[in-house]
C-alpha cells in the first residue's frame, strides 16, 4: 500500500559514497522542490555510512540523519552494479527494521524509494517488500509523483502544462504502438531521384526529389554489429546491410564504426580491444559496404587519427552522404581520439576545408557533447551555432543540423521545443544562396527505456516532438536520425531498425492527421515554448556577440580552443584534461523546471550576461 504524502513530509536521498551517478538525484530533488516539499541531500559521512552498513557505527550514523532532518520518505540511489545494488537496499531496509525506524514499527519514515539499473529494480521489487517504488530512470516527471505518492495536482499550473505535453505525447506513443497499425508501413519508392543508388546521387539529390513529391522525410539509423572476432563482425555487418537495403525502409546507411577503426584504421590491431562497432579495417572493405548497400545513402563516423586521410578515403569508397566531425571532441578531451584540443581542431578545420572542396555536407556532432558534460540549454546552442559559423569560413555550403533531443534526458519537450526553435532560427541566420542548412532531429542517446513496448511508445512520442518544431512546415524535418527503441538494452540489428523506422513514420502521418483535425494543441505558438525561445536567442546572442568581440578569430583552430579555454562554454562534469580547462569546469549547472541553467552556489540563475562580464573581465 503506497502511502500518500503531503507538503508536511520530508525527503531524504542517499546514495553509497563510491556511486557517483547524482542526476537522477538531482532531478528528483527539483521536481519535489516545484511541488513545494522539501528534501535533503545526504552529505559524505551519512553516504560514507550507507556505503558500509556492515560496519556497527554506520547506522547510528544514518539514524541521526533521519532524525535531525526531520525525513518521512527515504530515496536510496544506487546505479552501479545491479546485484550490489539489490543487496546494499535489502541490507538499509533490514538495518532500519532492526532500529524500528518505520511508522508501522513507531518511528518516523512512512515510505522507502530505490532507484537504480532496471535489473536492480526488478530484483527490490521482487525481494524487498518493505520498498514503496522502484525508479529505473525512465519516468516522466509526471510518473515520478505517482510512484512517490503525490499527486500531480500539486504542480504548478505552467509546469503542469510541460509536464502535460509530454504525457499526452507518450499517451499518443502508448495508443499507436498498442495498435501496432505501423506495422503496414511500407517502403517508399524514391527510384525518380537524380542518380537513384549511384555514385553520383547526393544527400541533395534525394531530400529534393522527396520534398518535390510529398514524399515522408529520409530515414537515416547507425548500424555496428560487434564480435570478439573480427572477421566474423564484418561478415555480419555485410549479411545486415544486405538485410537493410532489401527490404528499403532505411535511406541512408549510418555505419557505426568500432573504436579501432576510427583510431587506427589500417594498422595491425593484435589483440587491442576494440569496443562496440562493425571493425573495418580496409578500404576495400568500405567499398564493399557501399557496394552492398546499394540504393542506400551510406555514411560513417570520421577518424579520431588521420582524420583527413580518413574522410578522403570514404569519399573514393563509399562516395558518403555527407561527413561529420566533433571539433573539440573526440579528442583527449574525452579519451576518444589522441590528439590535444589544439590539434584536433586544427586537423578538422583542415578537414572542414576538404569537405569544402567536395562539395558534400556536413553535420557538426557537437552541442549534445557539451549537454553530457553538464553544459547549460544556452551553451547547447551556441556550441552548435560557433560549429556552424567555423563550417561556413572553411567554404562548407551545406550544414546538416541534428538536434538531439531529451539531452539530458529529464528535459521536458517544451523545453526541447524552445532549445530547437532558438538553434535553428540562430544557424538558419547565416544561410545565403552558398549555404543551406538541413534539420536532422533525433531521440536521445539515454533517453530510451529498457522496456520494449515502452520504449517503442517514448520513440513515436519523440517523433511528435520533433515535428512539434516546426508543425506547419510539411516538409520539416527532410531528414530524422532514427534511434532505435532497443537503444536502452541492446544493439539494434535489422530487424529492430527496421520496426523503429516503422514506428517514425506512421508516427510522424497520425501525429499530423491529429493536428489536422484539431485533436491535439497547436504548439505553433505555446506561450512558455514562444517565451522560453526568447529568452534562449537573447541569452545566446550575448554570449556569440561577446565571444566576436573578444576572441580574435574565433573561427580559426586557435580561435575555438580559446572559446574554451576561457570559460565561454560550460562544462562543468568534464573528466579529462580538466587542469587545461579550468574556467570552464568552474561552472555549476541545475536543471530547473525540464531546462539546464548555469547557477552560482547558492541556487540563484546566472545571467548570459553577467557570466559574460565574469568571463572577460581581467582578473
Amino acid at each position: 500500500m503506497r502511502p500518500t504524502l503531503t507538503r508536511q513530509d520530508r525527503f531524504g536521498f542517499v546514495h553509497p559514497a563510491l556511486d557517483a551517478h547524482t542526476l537522477g538525484i538531482s532531478s528528483m530533488a527539483q521536481i519535489l522542490a516545484e511541488c513545494g516539499f522539501e528534501s535533503v541531500q545526504a552529505d559524505a559521512t551519512v553516504c560514507e555510512a550507507v556505503g558500509a552498513l556492515d560496519n556497527p557505527a554506520s547506522i547510528p550514523i544514518i539514524e541521526r540523519w533521519l532524525r535531525d532532518d526531520r525525513i518521512t520518505a527515504l530515496g536510496f540511489s544506487y546505479r552501479l552494479d545491479p546485484e550490489d545494488g539489490a543487496a546494499a537496499c535489502g541490507r538499509l531496509v533490514s538495518q532500519m527494521k532492526r532500529r524500528r525506524l518505520f511508522t508501522d514499527q513507531g518511528g518516523t519514515v512512512k515510505a522507502i524509494y530505490f532507484g537504480g539499473l532496471p535489473l536492480a529494480c526488478q530484483l527490490v521489487e521482487r525481494d524487498i517488500p518493505e520498498v514503496t517504488a522502484v525508479f529505473a530512470g525512465d519516468e516522466t516527471p509526471a510518473e515520478c509523483l505517482r510512484l512517490l505518492g503525490i499527486d500531480t495536482r500539486l504542480l504548478p499550473s505552467e509546469i503542469a502544462a510541460g509536464a502535460t505535453y509530454d504525457e499526452d505525447r507518450l499517451a499518443f506513443g502508448r495508443n499507436l504502438i498498442q495498435r501496432a497499425d505501423y506495422r503496414g508501413i511500407k517502403r517508399v519508392d524514391r527510384k525518380a531521384s537524380k542518380g537513384f543508388g549511384t555514385d553520383q546521387e547526393t544527400l541533395w539529390d534525394r531530400i529534393h526529389h522527396g520534398t518535390q513529391c510529398g514524399l515522408p522525410p529520409l530515414m537515416r539509423a547507425h548500424v555496428g554489429p560487434y564480435l570478439p572476432d573480427r572477421q566474423s563482425a564484418v561478415k555480419l555487418f555485410f549479411e545486415w546491410t544486405k538485410q537493410l537495403a532489401d527490404s528499403g525502409l532505411l535511406d541512408v546507411l549510418s555505419i557505426g564504426t568500432s573504436q579501432l577503426t576510427q583510431s587506427n584504421f589500417g594498422d595491425d590491431w593484435g589483440n587491442r580491444p576494440n569496443g562496440g562497432g562493425v571493425p573495418l579495417n580496409s578500404p576495400e572493405e568500405f567499398a564493399e559496404t557501399w557496394r552492398i548497400a546499394r540504393p542506400m545513402l551510406v555514411r560513417s563516423y570520421a577518424g579520431t587519427r588521420d582524420v583527413v586521410d580518413l574522410a578522403r578515403m570514404f569519399e573514393r569508397t563509399i562516395h558518403i552522404a555527407w561527413h561529420a566531425l566533433s571539433l573539440w571532441w573526440f579528442s583527449r578531451i574525452d579519451g576518444r581520439g589522441p590528439y590535444s584540443v589544439r590539434d584536433n581542431l586544427q586537423q578538422h578545420l583542415e578537414t572542414l576545408r576538404f569537405i569544402a572542396s567536395t562539395g558534400k555536407p556536413y553535420e557538426p556532432n557537437v552541442p549534445h557533447h557539451f549537454a553530457f558534460r553538464g553544459a547549460d540549454d544556452v551553451t547547447y546552442i551556441v556550441s552548435a551555432v560557433l560549429a556552424a559559423r567555423a563550417a561556413k569560413a572553411q567554404g562548407v555550403r551545406t550544414l546538416v543540423l541534428q538536434i538531439m533531443l531529451n539531452t539530458p534526458k529529464a528535459t521536458w519537450g517544451i523545453q526541447d521545443l524552445a532549445k530547437a526553435r532558438a538553434l535553428l532560427q540562430l544557424v538558419r541566420e547565416i544561410e545565403d544562396e552558398h549555404f543551406h542548412v538541413f534539420l536532422q532531429p533525433r531521440g536521445g542517446l539515454d533517453y530510451f527505456s529498457p522496456d520494449a513496448e515502452k520504449a517503442k511508445a517514448q520513440l513515436a512520442a519523440v517523433t511528435a516532438l520533433m515535428d512539434d518544431i516546426e508543425p506547419h512546415d510539411p516538409t520539416s524535418p527532410p531528414l530524422i536520425h532514427v534511434v532505435s527503441y532497443s537503444e536502452g538494452s541492446h544493439l539494434a540489428d535489422p530487424a529492430v531498425v527496421n520496426e523503429s523506422i516503422q514506428v517514425t513514420r506512421y508516427a510522424l502521418e497520425q501525429y499530423r492527421r491529429l493536428r489536422a483535425r484539431g485533436h491535439i494543441d497547436d504548439m505553433a505558438k505555446h506561450p512558455q515554448v514562444t517565451e522560453r525561445t526568447a529568452e534562449l536567442l537573447s541569452e545566446a546572442r550575448t554570449v556569440l556577440e561577446s565571444i566576436e568581440r573578444t576572441v580574435p578569430a574565433p573561427y580559426s583552430a586557435e580561435g575555438l580552443y580559446n572559446i574554451l579555454v576561457q570559460g565561454f562554454l560550460p562544462i562543468p562534469y568534464l573528466w579529462e584534461c580538466k587542469d587545461e580547462f579550468p574556467k570552464a569546469t568552474a561552472w555549476s549547472t541545475r536543471l530547473m523546471s525540464g531546462s539546464v541553467k548555469v547557477v552560482d552556489a547558492q541556487g540563484r540563475v546566472i545571467t548570459a550576461r553577467e557570466r559574460m562580464r565574469l568571463t572577460t573581465d581581467p582578473l
